[in-house]
C-alpha cells in the first residue's frame, strides 16, 4: 500500500479484485486492442485491402501490451488513444498502417466504456442474486419465529422474523429486474465517425452504403453484442450512464433499508450481525459489539445514491455531437459506483450470511406488549361469555391506560392480563387469560406469505440462476 499519496478506499478497503480489474487501465487497453483487431477484421471482410497477415499480426500482440511505449507517446503528444495506436503500430510494423482506420478516439474510449459497465453489471447481478439467495435461506428458517412488529418504530401487530426478511428480499428482486432490463438493453456505440455520420466510412468504402450499414452489426457481434445504438453523436447517449448509475443506486437504497433495519434490531438484542472473536467493537468500551458492517452498507449506500446525479447531470448538459466535459466525471462517478456497489453487495453477503437470531429477547418483548394486541381476542371471549361488547370495548381501554402508564411511569411489568382477571365484567381467570398469550395466534398469515414469497418469487429466480450461486464474500476490515 502506498503511504505517500491518496489512495482510495474503495480499492484498498471496499472492493473486490474481480470488480478492481474490470475498471483497471489493463482491462480497458486490453479491449481497446479488441476493437481494433475487430475494426480491422470488418473491413477486410467487407472489402478494404488489409490482409490475413497484417491481422494475424495485431493478434499475435493483442495481449502483451507495451506500456512504457505508449505512456513515453503520450507524454509527447498528450492524446491517450493515439499513444496506444502509435504502440500497438511498434509491435506491429505491417499492421501499423491499418491501425484504428476511419474511426475516432471514441471508437475505441465509449465502445470499451459499454462493454466494461456490461461486465460490471453482470457481476453486480451475480452477487445480488447471491445476497436473495442467503435472505431465501434465512426467511425460509425463521418463517414461523413470532416477532414484535413496527410502525413507526412502535409496536404494533406482531410478525415474524422470517417475514421481515422477504420485505427486504422483494426490494432486492425488484432491483433484479431493473438490473435486468439495462444488462439486456445495453448496445455497442459501433463506429460511427467524429459526428455520428459515418463520413470516413463513406469515403473509405467508396459510398457503398450497403457495406457501410453492415459495419456497426458485424463489430457488436464479434464482441458479444447484440447491436448498436442506431444513431448517435460522436458518442453513445451519455443517457445510458444514468440509467446505468440509477439501477446501482436502487440497490444501494435496498441495502440502506436492510442494514437500517439490522441496527435498529442489533440495539434491541434481537438479531446482531455477525462478530468475530477476536473483533473490537469500541476503542473505550471492551463491552461494546457495534454493527459496523451494516454501518458500513448504509455509508456505502448513501455515497452510490447521490453519485448517481453525477451521470444524469453530465447527460442533460452535453452540447450538441460532442463536448468533453463529460470526460473526467465519467472516469471518477461510473467506477466508483461500481467499486462502492460491489463493496455494498460483499459486506450484505457476509452480514446476511452470518445473522444471528435471539428467540428469547424476541419472545421477552413480543410477550411485554401482547397482551395490548390480544385486547380484541380478549373481548370477543367475554363477548361469548355474556358480556356487553360496548361496555366491554370502554373496560379495556381504561385497564390498557391503566397498565400503560404501570409500564411507563413506574418501570413495573405489563399487568393487563392482571387487571382483567380481576375485572368480573370480564369473567375471565388470570389463566383463561394466559391461555391466548400463544404469539403464533397473531402472526397472521406471516408463515404462509414466506412460503409463497420463496417458491412463487424467489425460487423461480434462484433456479434461473443457480450456475451464478455460492459465492460467499471475504471482508477486508
Amino acid at each position: 500500500m502506498s503511504t505517500d499519496r491518496y489512495v482510495s478506499p474503495l480499492s484498498e478497503r471496499y472492493a473486490s479484485k474481480e470488480m478492481q480489474y474490470i475498471f483497471s487501465p489493463d482491462k480497458k487497453f486490453r479491449t481497446w486492442r479488441k476493437l481494433w483487431i475487430a475494426l480491422a477484421e470488418t473491413e477486410k471482410e467487407l472489402g478494404l485491402p488489409i490482409t490475413q497477415e497484417q491481422i494475424d499480426e495485431l493478434k499475435s500482440h493483442q495481449d502483451d501490451i507495451n506500456y512504457d511505449v505508449a505512456k513515453a507517446r503520450e507524454k509527447e503528444v498528450r492524446h491517450d488513444v493515439m499513444a496506444h495506436v502509435y504502440a500497438y503500430g511498434c509491435q506491429c510494423p505491417k499492421a501499423k498502417g491499418i491501425i484504428h482506420l476511419g474511426a475516432t478516439s471514441c471508437y475505441v474510449g465509449d465502445n470499451t466504456d459499454i462493454i466494461v459497465m456490461t461486465e460490471a453489471l453482470k457481476l453486480v447481478r451475480r452477487k445480488l442474486v447471491n445476497v436473495l439467495s442467503e435472505l431465501a435461506s434465512f426467511a425460509d428458517k425463521y418463517k414461523n419465529q413470532p416477532t414484535l412488529a413496527f410502525t413507526h418504530f412502535q409496536p404494533a401487530q406482531p410478525t415474524t422474523v422470517g417475514k421481515r426478511a422477504t420485505l427486504w428480499m422483494q426490494e432486492f428482486c425488484l432491483d433484479l429486474e431493473d438490473l435486468n432490463h439495462v444488462i439486456s438493453s445495453m448496445k455497442l456505440l459501433g463506429s460511427k465517425g467524429t459526428t455520428g455520420t459515418q463520413a470516413s466510412f463513406l469515403e473509405l468504402f467508396d459510398g457503398d452504403r450497403e457495406k457501410i450499414d453492415r459495419i456497426d452489426p458485424m463489430i457488436a457481434e464479434k464482441m458479444g453484442f447484440s447491436q448498436c445504438y442506431p444513431v448517435s453523436g460522436q458518442t453513445y447517449s451519455r443517457k445510458v450512464d444514468t440509467r446505468v448509475l440509477n439501477v446501482l443506486a436502487g440497490i444501494a437504497a435496498s441495502a440502506h433499508k436492510m442494514s437500517n433495519d439490522i441496527r435498529l434490531l442489533q440495539h434491541l438484542k434481537e438479531v446482531e450481525e455477525p462478530f468475530e472473536k477476536s473483533q473490537i467493537g469500541s476503542s473505550a468500551m471492551a463491552y461494546k459489539r457495534n454493527p459496523m458492517r451494516s454501518e458500513r452498507i448504509a455509508s456505502l449506500s448513501r455515497y452510490v445514491i447521490v453519485d448517481a446525479l453525477n451521470p444524469a447531470i453530465t447527460s442533460a448538459t452535453q452540447w450538441f455531437e460532442r463536448t468533453l466535459d463529460d470526460s473526467a466525471n465519467k472516469r471518477l462517478s461510473i467506477p466508483e459506483g461500481f467499486l462502492a456497489i460491489d463493496g455494498i453487495l460483499d459486506l450484505c453477503l457476509n452480514v446476511v450470511d452470518g445473522l444471528v437470531v435471539y428467540p428469547k429477547v424476541i419472545e421477552k418483548h413480543l410477550m411485554a406488549e401482547l397482551p395490548f394486541m390480544a385486547t380484541e381476542n380478549i373481548m370477543m371471549d367475554a363477548v361469548k361469555a355474556g358480556g356487553d361488547r360496548q361496555e366491554l370495548h370502554e373496560r379495556i381501554r381504561e385497564l390498557s391506560m391503566e397498565a400503560g402508564r404501570n409500564v411507563k411511569e413506574n418501570g413495573r411489568e405489563n399487568n393487563l392480563l392482571e387487571l382483567i382477571a380481576a375485572d368480573p365484567a370480564f369473567g375471565l381467570s388470570l389463566e383463561d387469560l394466559k391461555k391466548t398469550m400463544e404469539p403464533s395466534r397473531y402472526v397472521g398469515r406471516a408463515p404462509e406469505q414466506v412460503e409463497a414469497f420463496l417458491s412463487q418469487v424467489a425460487g423461480p429466480i434462484l433456479e434461473e440462476y443457480r450456475d451464478l450461486l455460492g459465492e460467499k464474500a471475504e471482508i477486508n476490515v
